[in-house]
């Protein structure tokens, strides 16, 4: 069995782990306007960390991110043997190319190995980065992982920044929202993007969550829309589900993706009500942190983490009227709970999917 022994998060509402909860649990959202930003972009919503990132020098923002987000956790839990540096990202350092950097310093590899050298990591580190499920997929692996006994301790950091190059790239599909997003809204217009850094260490000794079961499935639909029948969603949370050994009513909550995008909040309410999880509570959480990529299946699980630890479920920031085609129970307030097993979902570019349930343990 794999568990989750520590946890942190660096992002838009905080620093640290308990500044972040305690802002999103004062309804405060990381999103805001940004104008003659020296962006590509005149004008655009997203949440951007703010003040300065780079505490350490010789590294780049995403990396000093990447440190800093580790630190209190292997603070807490010193690199022993069989331990590994699990990577998760989709654009990396990105931003080194339009900087006129060498061309090296944009290698996914290149920035892993900066930051598991600043932490004295014996094992070349692994990178993972399949479009926007790379955060919860990378737990997925390190639980294999550590059950297959390859490795005792798997710290799983991701991260994405906001770039010329995201903004671009989600302007030229249109996709970008007019406002801050509204998850499963009937007026959502798209994604607001974000950036953050988290982190989990995932390991064989027993912790404060079991990682229950996983499943990963590519429904090859498209290069950028999701199976309009959910498919791969599906498949994914079934598979999940039968490793966890769960029928589906039993999970607490859903803390789903939730892009705010017309065709993945319908896809993810087919799949759902497609298992019979209508009353299941689902929340997204991109309302606080937009859409963090590589970071945010991670980041997303880091605060359900919590979420469970206290209780309590947080809602989706933005919806005002249900705008799926299936009912589906979205969190609009926040809910005092108990909670046992909670899942965490993702969908990518490409048709990839990633479920995560997690049991929370006495």
């Amino acid at each position: 069995m794999s568990f989750i022994v520590d946890y942190n998060c660096f992002t838009p509402l905080g620093t640290d782990l308990s500044t972040t909860v305690g802002r999103l649990e004062a309804g405060i959202s990381g999103i805001r306007l940004f104008e003659d930003s020296g962006q590509l972009l005149p004008s655009y919503y997203a949440a951007q960390i703010r003040g300065e990132v780079c505490t350490h020098s010789g590294y780049s923002r995403l990396e000093n991110m990447l440190i800093r987000v580790l630190e209190p956790v292997i603070a807490r839990n010193p690199v022993q043997e069989r331990s590994l540096l699990l990577v998760s990202t989709t654009k990396g350092n990105i931003r080194s190319i339009a900087a006129g950097e060498p061309v090296n310093d944009a290698f996914l590899p290149v920035m892993a190995e900066n930051v598991a050298r600043h932490f004295g990591f014996r094992e070349t580190p692994w990178v993972l980065s399949n479009a926007c499920v790379s955060g919860i997929l990378a737990v997925a692996v390190a639980k294999r992982l550590t059950d297959a006994g390859i490795f005792d301790h798997v710290y799983v950091a991701a991260g994405d920044e906001v770039t010329d190059f995201v903004l671009s790239g989600f302007a030229g599909f249109q996709a970008l929202s007019s406002g801050p997003c509204k998850p499963y809204d009937k007026n959502r217009d798209g994604v607001t993007l974000g950036e953050a850094a988290a982190a989990a260490l995932v390991s064989k000794a027993p912790g404060l969550f079991r990682v229950a079961g996983d499943g990963a499935i590519n429904d090859a639909n498209h290069i950028s829309g999701p199976s309009r029948t959910g498919e791969g969603l599906y498949r994914s949370i079934r598979q999940a589900l039968t490793e966890a050994g769960l029928n589906g009513p039993e999970l607490d909550f859903i803390s789903a993706h939730g892009t705010a995008t017309e065709y993945n909040d319908e896809m993810e309410a087919i799949a759902l009500d497609r298992l019979g999880l209508n009353q299941v509570p689902v929340n997204s959480l991109k309302g606080y942190f937009g859409h963090t990529l590589g970071a945010s299946g991670l980041l997303e699980a880091v605060i359900s983490f919590e979420s469970a630890r206290k209780g309590l479920l947080y809602p989706s920031l933005g919806l005002e009227t249900l705008g799926v085609s299936k009912e589906i129970r979205v969190i609009r307030e926040p809910e005092n709970r108990p909670v046992r097993y909670f899942m965490k979902t993702a969908s990518g570019f490409g048709g990839c999917n990633t479920a995560v349930i997690f049991e929370k343990l006495n």
